[in-house]
């Protein structure tokens, strides 16, 4: 099912996206990441992504949102983005969960050419916790989440359930 926004952002609704998970989890910190991608079968990259979180015993999958197809910004010549909202829990610690997550962009073929670039995955850490991170490596809260409709649409629906 699909639900346009506007001319320029689409809903997406498939198995995976929007989905409860888990309600429970013993695990520590609260995550939730973005993702984002426009090379390749978006769609079957994210249905894979979930299927490796789910079997990696690091996390626990709570919820994800519907996927959201949207222009791109910064460099505007390449095609829309599919993104999406995913919240899970973990027992590692921001950087190490940071690594895992390069790890997973890396597996699923992402290349960093230059800022705002085409990607296969592009997995952002927008909350952790409560904390609150600036390091050269590590901005949490993403930086300019708040501005970004690629996360505030699809936060929207996991923040509502």
């Amino acid at each position: 099912m699909k639900k346009n926004l506007n001319n320029n952002l689409t809903l997406f609704y498939y198995p995976n996206f929007p989905k409860i998970f888990n309600t429970t989890s013993n695990k520590k910190y609260c995550v939730t990441i973005g993702i984002g991608g426009n090379i390749g079968n978006t769609k079957k990259i994210f249905d894979n992504l979930i299927l490796c979180l789910k079997k990696d015993l690091r996390f626990t999958l709570l919820m994800s949102s519907p996927l959201l197809q949207n222009p791109p910004f910064g460099f505007l010549e390449q095609s829309y983005f599919l993104n999406g909202i995913i919240s899970l829990k973990t027992n590692l610690c921001p950087n190490d969960f940071l690594k895992a997550m390069q790890r997973y962009e890396k597996k699923f073929g992402r290349k960093r050419s230059f800022q705002d670039a085409p990607r296969t995955l592009d997995i952002d850490i927008i909350f952790f916790d409560n904390k609150k991170i600036n390091t050269k490596n590590l901005v949490i809260p993403h930086k300019n989440w708040a501005i970004r409709e690629s996360v505030i649409i699809p936060l929207k629906y996991i923040k509502n359930n």
